[in-house]
């Protein structure tokens, strides 16, 4: 018995921050499920509920980059699964940082709601599914570099950001969603490749000033928290291993 809480108290502390994380995603989409909740509530109306939605269909990437990351460590897997699952978590990545569009939305009023209460439900919304989005692109690069190596792994990231920005500007002004692609492939196809072998300046404009935006967010984040594992390290190192990393001049 003892042995078994010291194996669970040690697989706490080896994921502790990825626990962290699960966790504290868990809780910002309880928070926005409430506050849409306690809207629709004082409104009588079922405005807003879209988010919900969208807020579910930015989980779907992140479930998917999940059980890509568990299985990729099998080379059996790795080859046969994880294609058809990164199928899958491109086709529905977009929808993770797409609901930062809704943002536009409150130009059109909060009929029933305070303005500002408006406010803090799309902005939560929006960045808990953002960083859906980051964290998911954050397990699929780890694949990708892992098994091609770091540079194909950032080129994997720049790709994503600018294809992601391409679905996002075709679910916001041409009204396509993931699951088009899955029900009427073909007829998707040839919407979309009209769209790139004759795009608009609002297109170009859109996917450039959005995958600059995107890529931003991830690098800050990224770096963010190897900051912190550096630091991490830099407290467990014992005082032999402080002294040894000194400069030479200054054992002299």
């Amino acid at each position: 018995m003892a042995s078994l809480k010291n194996r669970f108290r040690n697989f706490l502390i080896r994921n502790r921050y990825n626990l962290a994380v699960f966790t504290l995603l868990n809780v910002a989409c309880a928070m926005c499920i409430a506050l849409v909740g306690a809207r629709v509530a004082y409104t009588d109306s079922g405005r807003r509920l879209d988010l919900i939605w969208n807020l579910f269909l930015a989980w779907i990437p992140f479930i998917l980059a999940y059980i890509a990351h568990a299985f990729s460590w099998r080379r059996l897997t790795l080859y046969i699964l994880i294609p058809f699952v990164s199928f899958l978590w491109l086709i529905f990545f977009p929808n993770a940082p797409y609901m930062l569009t809704d943002l536009q939305d409150l130009a059109r009023g909060s009929f029933g709601a305070p303005l500002w209460y408006d406010v803090i439900i799309v902005v939560w919304c929006s960045w808990t599914a953002m960083l859906l989005g980051v964290v998911s692109l954050y397990l699929m690069q780890d694949i990708v570099q892992r098994t091609f190596g770091r540079f194909i792994g950032w080129i994997f990231v720049f790709v994503i950001s600018a294809l992601s920005s391409f679905g996002i500007y075709i679910g916001r002004f041409v009204r396509l969603n993931s699951w088009d692609i899955l029900q009427n492939p073909a007829e998707t196809a040839m919407g979309i490749l009209g769209l790139v072998i004759d795009p608009s300046r609002r297109l170009a404009a859109f996917t450039l000033l959005y995958a600059v935006f995107f890529i931003y967010i991830y690098l800050l984040l990224y770096s963010f928290s190897h900051m912190l594992q550096t630091q991490n390290l830099k407290a467990n190192e014992t005082p032999e291993q402080l002294a040894g990393t000194q400069p030479s001049d200054a054992r002299r």
